[in-house]
């Protein structure tokens, strides 16, 4: 889904960036194009005719400020309204807090409950864990099998079928806990006994924070449940789960925004650690193909030591082979390569699809190919010649093609990081107009 809308963001602003007169008809024709691109994207008709309507109006009758072309002004204007579109930012603080989990049965709220603690562990915090899901059989296990991989304390009570009984002594017994995360039933529909008991747990834990769990997949649909529960328990902020697996995740970010409950979280990958803080402005910004630094440098800080990656080689470009395994090692540990270089600004480079085509099989491979070079070869890649290639593959015992698919995933890595440009401010619009063409 971002991956489609992305591609189709950046080709209405590389139109418009690439005209040489931006007048009223060229703006026309932008916003013709950003109306097909957030259709398609499930994004509701209405919201659109408003986002689009306002990019025109103001696009039209606001002047650029001082120093700034109007074609920036105009792509500035998209930008900001974009980000309007996705909603409030949401609190989430690195302090002691009671967190109530609701959503229906399917939305992936028990995972969510377990990359939840996850995520407030990496961040130093004691987390404890309680499963007050007495509707559906095997949800404890589910829950106390993900917090053990984490080391993360889980009460529940297999068997017990009031909720309340258990929050009480679960609370009891984790009361050393910082951050009390309480998971509790989901039904395959709104229904009354639902979300009575909500409304009672809501008000046994005097939770800080009460976050509903949402299937992108519903799309338009996640406004009405995002509305149900915020009318019972006050809902402050939304998860939205399973974002890689549906081309309807613009419909429930922008249906969920509309309610006023600011999105916290996005889901959209299977492992505990595929769960991502939201922010409106680096969300977009990586739509754009500008980057999001802060949320780059926030998971590096979590996730690497500071001797393991040269953060400033990588954003020159500078880097030899014995360097590029490293970053690569450092990166496998932030995540996904291709959602970790979303984060960068990539300039005029487009990245092919085979940059993130590295599994941790291949990644193994490639160290013992690297293994068999000299110094001089992990230093100065280019003069691995014919001959060397061959010593290399007879010295690894791999063939002379792995060896040449590692020097040219090298060379492809090279191009890339030569390609990123710095800067870390919500909005560059010199690194924008670098990125689509326009200076």
């Amino acid at each position: 889904m971002l991956d489609r809308f992305s591609t189709g963001l950046k080709d209405a602003m590389k139109k418009l960036a690439g005209k040489t007169v931006v007048d009223k008809a060229a703006v026309e024709e932008l916003v013709r194009d950003l109306q097909r691109v957030l259709i398609q994207a499930d994004v509701n008709v209405k919201l659109v005719m408003d986002l689009t309507n306002s990019i025109k109006q103001r696009s039209l009758e606001e002047a650029p400020p001082a120093g700034m072309s109007v074609r920036e002004h105009v792509l500035r204007i998209v930008y900001e309204e974009l980000v309007s579109l996705m909603g409030p930012d949401a609190d989430v603080r690195l302090e002691p807090q009671t967190i109530l989990m609701a959503g229906l049965q399917g939305s992936g709220k028990t995972t969510t409950t377990g990359k939840l603690a996850r995520y407030f562990q990496r961040k130093g915090l004691r987390v404890g864990v309680i499963c007050a899901d007495v509707f559906r059989p095997g949800a404890y296990q589910q829950l106390k099998t993900l917090c053990d991989k984490i080391n993360v304390p889980c009460y529940g009570e297999p068997g017990e079928t009031d909720a309340e009984d258990i929050v009480r002594r679960g609370t009891d017994k984790l009361h050393t806990a910082e951050v009390l995360i309480v998971d509790t039933q989901g039904r395959h529909a709104l229904e009354d006994e639902l979300i009575n008991e909500i409304i009672a747990l809501n008000k046994l834990t005097a939770a800080t924070h009460r976050w509903l769990v949402i299937d992108a997949a519903l799309g338009q649909q996640a406004r009405e449940q995002a509305r149900r529960f915020h009318e019972a328990i006050e809902i402050d902020g939304v998860i939205i789960t399973k974002m890689d697996g549906t081309a309807k995740g613009g419909g429930a970010l922008s249906a969920v925004a509309e309610t006023g409950s600011g999105i916290v979280f996005i889901g959209s990958g299977e492992t505990i650690e595929d769960l991502e803080r939201f922010d409106p402005d680096g969300f977009i910004s990586r739509l754009l193909g500008m980057g999001d630094l802060r949320a780059l440098v926030e998971r590096a800080e979590e996730a690497i030591d500071t001797d393991d990656i040269d953060v400033n080689a990588m954003l020159k470009g500078k880097f030899t082979l014995r360097d590029m395994y490293k970053q690569l090692e450092a990166l496998k540990k932030m995540g996904p390569l291709k959602q970790v270089m979303g984060m960068l600004p990539m300039g005029n480079v487009e990245l092919p699809s085979d940059a993130f085509d590295v599994t941790s099989a291949k990644m193994d491979r490639f160290k013992v190919i690297m293994d068999s070079m000299t110094s001089e070869e992990l230093d100065n890649p280019t003069v691995i010649g014919g001959s060397r290639v061959q010593r290399i593959a007879i010295g690894s015992g791999t063939s002379p093609e792995e060896v040449r698919e590692l020097i040219k995933y090298y060379k492809t890595m090279q191009r890339m990081m030569k390609g990123m440009r710095g800067g870390g401010g919500k909005f560059n619009m010199q690194r924008m107009m670098k990125k689509f063409g326009g200076m």
